[in-house]
């Protein structure tokens, strides 16, 4: 099994690795219940990421790996190169914007590729999944440590905090929400503000259920009341993980970054984007070229089935904004902090 095995830190994990089969803990039903999903097909993997069953740029990225894994594993047997490649191509249709997903599905494909029977496929496919996961926790606890020495305080502080960037959206421990525990490890949290992050309602629904599962001080609060704390000078710092950063050092991420990155600057708070270097793409000159998904307007209509809106009214839904550079102080990777991030900084860091 991987879960722990994977090198987690705690006991919050999204989902855990059997050999013959993933579980997938079904983030739509926290916090009422904790309902685990298992799938042993790479279809059901991909149906799980596009009903956000699992959701998290990281946590995408090593459940498709997972999921080449299962396609390896189940092969029919007859042309079974062809039926691993068109479950990659299935799984690269998912989701559109986090770029965690396309990274991932590179590197199995680069292993598929090389191997010459099915079962060397999918002990070696397997592998590099194990890794890929391995490989994200290592980062997140790396990450943390560099937020810190960025952030520097010598007195504890509270910072606000955007969606869910945690154990539940990684391989473990958390981007943006691992630079929380990390400064709660250390003694120098004071409180976490979460916005409730509509319409998914993560924030409320996931990093406050994180939070408090882990004792860490936590206030929930409604997005639009982030100015008011703001205006209140009780936070230093706004962490936000990240779906996709371009060349230039423009930031997809979940919709409402972009406002906090002006009320951060307004007020004169601290915006950090704390995320993997497979979420930088190079390829991308600015968050112009980010494809931006949009969902049904459902679920903006309507919470937990109840409907909130009139019947037939027009929604506009897209899951992420784009935050200019320009108003990022830092980008920090498991590779090293962007201050201040523009095109020749990211180049230095992410050639």
């Amino acid at each position: 099994m991987v879960g722990s095995a994977a090198g987690n830190t705690g006991d919050t994990v999204a989902m855990r690795w059997h050999g013959d089969r993933l579980d997938l803990l079904d983030q739509r039903l926290l916090p009422g219940e904790e309902c685990w999903v298992s799938v042993e097909r790479a279809s059901e993997v991909t149906r799980c990421i596009t009903d956000m069953v699992v959701r998290g740029a990281p946590a995408i990225g090593i459940t498709a790996a997972y999921g080449v894994v299962l396609a390896a594993r189940y092969a029919g047997g007859g042309d079974w190169q062809a039926e691993i490649k068109q479950a990659i191509r299935d799984l690269a249709g998912s989701r559109p914007t986090a770029v965690n997903l396309f990274w991932a599905l590179e590197r199995m494909e680069a292993v598929f590729h090389g191997c010459h029977s099915l079962a060397e496929a999918t002990e070696r496919l397997e592998a590099e999944a194990v890794q890929i996961h391995q490989e994200d926790v290592a980062g997140n606890l790396a990450m943390a440590d560099h937020a810190v020495e960025v952030m520097c305080p010598d007195n504890p502080i509270s910072v606000l905090t955007h969606c869910n960037t945690g154990a539940l959206a990684t391989g473990g421990y958390g981007t943006a929400l691992g630079v929380i525990r990390r400064l709660h490890e250390n003694s120098l949290l004071e409180r976490v503000y979460a916005d409730e992050t509509r319409p998914w309602l993560q924030g409320s629904r996931l990093t406050a259920w994180e939070l408090a599962r882990d004792n860490i001080p936590v206030t929930l609060n409604v997005d639009g009341a982030a100015a008011a704390i703001m205006a209140s000078g009780q936070v230093k710092w706004v962490i936000v993980g990240a779906d996709r950063i371009t060349a230039n050092g423009d930031v997809a991420n979940k919709i409402g970054t972009y406002s906090l990155a002006v009320l951060a600057r307004h007020h004169k708070v601290g915006f950090m984007v704390v995320a993997p270097s497979s979420t930088v793409d190079m390829s991308l000159a600015t968050g112009g070229d980010i494809p931006i998904e949009e969902r049904d307007g459902t679920e903006v209509r309507e919470v937990g089935g109840r409907q909130l809106a009139p019947d037939g009214v027009q929604v506009f839904n897209p899951v992420f904004d784009v935050t200019p550079a320009s108003l990022i102080d830092a980008i920090v990777t498991e590779k090293g902090v962007v201050n201040n991030p523009n095109i020749t900084g990211m180049k230095t860091l992410f050639r």
